[in-house]
């Protein structure tokens, strides 16, 4: 980890983006529940030091994909509360520094991606994070490299009443192709915001593939927002898991496809229980001529949970197309899911498709695993198991091995 640096809140990328975000302060989602912010500002700074070393920690990143050992030796990025603890890169071809940083050695250079895929302003979450978030990292992919081995970055909420605002940003260069394994979680129960921002560009047949997976608990209320945009060629998956619902979540990436046979492709498997609230959806949008984006979402309704699962496509260049797929499985009586998917047109040139079904674990299902010897608990957490497992050609075998390790820790805990 390099030195780190002072206050940059007054250098001019960071002003102009200030003047704008004051005006957004109080500016409603159009999704979601509001969150008061009041009771989250201040930031505060992490009460206790952090081992990484310790087994029970290790234990507790892993349930959400990081790999602290596996990291260390090809690069990372370590955040608690609104204090960066470290980042590094032992990877050629990767730059791996905080946003703080990146302002001071970049300086007007990092205009181009400084709150481009997301507009500062877009809500009162976007425009916390700029006036109040600390933290953050820039990554950098340089142009032509491999990078197979999976980056880890990982956000941890320790203290109470906290707001955890990063500001991330990611650059994919032409021909580069990059993996990302994102797990946030609280290392206790605590009341907490999450408001981070990720910004993703990808260059020409260049590929990016990013996988979050949160672990909250019902004290914390979760606000992401994310925006992406791939150019000529270029390709992005994401994969997004909540292993743990926090109380209220509401997250809608919209990725733009601006190249030509720019694709992408969003899935996401939510698991709502307790009586948290979740919404999580996905944009596509299709500009580029022959380009190509899909949404797949698998949402499990346990308890008393509300669970809101959105994708929306439109197709815009010639020749594009699109398809939305939304399953629900509900395993409560007292537990709703609703799926919204949207598809617009603007061009006779385009293929937009959607399904979507919602419905329990069918009791001939169960009958028959258990006439072949598993009990009945065995045999709903194998039928979820296959429900919210989610398989994508072409994964490394370390991020898919990270899915489905959360996968089998979430069937395992029905």
């Amino acid at each position: 980890m390099r030195g780190s640096v002072g206050d940059l809140r007054n250098h001019p990328l960071r002003e102009k983006a200030r003047s704008i975000a004051k005006k957004a302060i109080d500016k409603k989602s159009t999704y979601g529940p509001d969150v008061d912010l009041s009771k989250y500002l201040p930031n505060l700074s992490p009460s206790s030091n952090i081992d990484f070393d310790n087994p029970n920690l290790k234990q507790k990143l892993l349930r959400v994909g990081v790999d602290v050992e596996e990291s260390r030796k090809t690069g990372g990025y370590y955040q608690v509360d609104s204090k960066v603890l470290e980042y590094y890169s032992k990877i050629p071809g990767i730059e791996i520094i905080s946003l703080e940083e990146a302002i001071e050695e970049f300086g007007d250079l990092l205009e181009k991606y400084y709150w481009r895929a997301v507009p500062v302003d877009k809500d009162k979450y976007t425009a916390v994070a700029e006036l109040y978030g600390k933290g953050g990292y820039v990554i950098i992919a340089k142009r032509g490299s491999k990078i197979p081995q999976p980056i880890s970055t990982c956000l941890l909420v320790y203290s109470n009443n906290v707001l955890q605002a990063p500001h991330n940003i990611v650059v994919v260069e032409d021909g580069a192709e990059l993996h990302i394994v994102t797990g946030c979680t609280v290392m206790r129960e605590v009341s907490a915001l999450h408001a981070g921002v990720s910004e993703f560009y990808v260059g020409k047949k260049a590929k990016l593939t990013f996988t979050m997976i949160h672990g909250w608990s019902m004290m914390q209320h979760v606000r992401p927002r994310t925006g992406v945009i791939v150019d000529e060629g270029g390709e992005f998956i994401s994969h997004y898991i909540t292993m743990a619902p926090s109380r209220t979540l509401q997250t809608m990436p919209v990725v733009r496809l601006v190249g030509d046979d720019a694709k992408a492709h969003l899935s996401s498997v939510v698991v709502g229980g307790k009586n948290a609230l979740l919404d999580v959806g996905g944009m596509v949008e299709l500009w580029g001529a022959g380009t190509s984006g899909e949404i797949i979402s698998r949402v499990l309704g346990k308890d008393r949970s509300i669970n809101i699962a959105r994708a929306r496509l439109e197709g815009v260049g010639e020749k594009t197309r699109g398809h939305i797929e939304c399953m629900g499985l509900l395993l409560s009586g007292d537990a709703v899911i609703k799926t919204v998917p949207e598809l617009e047109a603007r061009t006779s040139e385009t293929s937009l498709t959607h399904e979507a079904s919602i419905g329990k674990i069918a009791e001939d299902e169960i009958l028959y695993l258990v006439a072949r010897g598993f009990n009945r608990d065995e045999a709903t957490s194998m039928i979820v198991r296959g429900f919210l497992n989610i398989r994508v050609e072409g994964l490394p075998r370390e991020l898919q091995k990270a899915i489905e390790y959360t996968i089998n820790l979430v069937s395992r805990g029905l």
